[in-house]
């Protein structure tokens, strides 16, 4: 196998996928535009992104050992991805969701069964050597104890560390803040960056999460593209206009794509607007991965809208 140059330690999900103008209910049964059974999760999805766009990379995470968990993990190996460092927890897969996405718009809904969580990754159950062989660590809140662990491991090594803070409508946990501290790169989905700031305005909220410790801060807003942040730079870069069909995993997809551009050593613009390009080319299909690019589809992209 390759070497890995991304090592993602998080969240895997199995995605049951279901696309439809409406949904049955127990009056009135429905038509399904799209039935699809993909791999998810911020994290891996993400690891999968790199993948595509050509650089090997190896996720750490929890299976349960059922179908479901067989399946979960396929989904990665199927792609590429390393898997030889996650642990397998006795009893079912509870990180299986029911994704439910609209026709007409691409937006979705998730629901997620009622099972207790697997216990997560403890700092003991990580390999120092496999983690800091690599070239950037991503991270998304989960298993948090080992992520900060990791994340400290690889700072020590001066390796870079990004973090995947997703949309929020609420406040952001105790273990998450520690994470935003402990990083280098901080991409925010919808509502993050002002939860931990208490700051509506994006370019203020940017600069006060750079004094938390990030040395770069993206925002991520969907259809009204990123705000990216540094103690140099500041710019908006525009979403893509596309027909839309699923957002499913987009920013995951935006996450990897900005660590495979980061490890081209493009500058930051670049890396962006080609993130932004990859998520776009992404939405055009139904479910998280099936829709990723590879890096010649995305530069002929690019091309065509220069």
């Amino acid at each position: 196998m390759k070497r890995v140059r991304v090592v993602g330690l998080g969240m895997a999900y199995l995605d049951i996928l279901i696309r439809a103008e409406r949904l049955p209910t127990w009056e009135a049964s429905a038509v399904l535009d799209g039935l699809a059974i993909e791999g998810g999760g911020p994290v891996a999805t993400a690891l999968v992104a790199v993948q595509r766009l050509g650089l090997q990379t190896g996720f750490i995470g929890t299976y349960g050992s059922d179908r479901l968990g067989q399946i979960k993990m396929q989904t990665l190996v199927e792609n590429g991805v390393d898997v030889s460092q996650s642990i397998r927890r006795d009893g079912p897969e509870n990180e299986a969701v029911l994704v439910t996405v609209h026709s007409g718009t691409g937006e979705r809904l998730f629901s997620s069964h009622r099972s207790p969580p697997n216990p997560p990754l403890s700092p003991s159950e990580l390999s120092r050597a496999y983690i800091t062989a690599a070239d950037a660590l991503h991270l998304d809140g989960k298993h948090a104890e080992a992520a900060l662990q990791a994340a400290g491991w690889m700072r020590a090594e001066g390796k870079p560390v990004m973090l995947d803070g997703g949309a929020t409508q609420g406040p952001v946990p105790d273990d998450m803040k520690a994470l935003v501290r402990s990083v280098d790169i901080l991409i925010c989905g919808n509502g993050f960056g002002p939860a931990l700031t208490g700051v509506a305005d994006l370019w203020e909220t940017g600069r006060m999460l750079l004094d938390w410790g990030p040395k770069v801060v993206v925002q991520t807003e969907g259809a009204n593209g990123c705000y990216t942040v540094t103690k140099e730079e500041h710019f908006h870069t525009p979403a893509f206009p596309v027909e839309v069909v699923d957002t499913t995993g987009a920013g995951d997809v935006f996450h990897g794509a900005f660590l495979f551009g980061m490890l081209q050593k493009w500058d930051l613009p670049q890396i962006v607007r080609f993130s932004a390009a990859v998520s776009a080319i992404k939405c055009t299909r139904l479910g998280g991965r099936p829709g990723i690019p590879t890096y010649q589809e995305t530069m002929k992209f690019l091309q065509e809208r220069s």
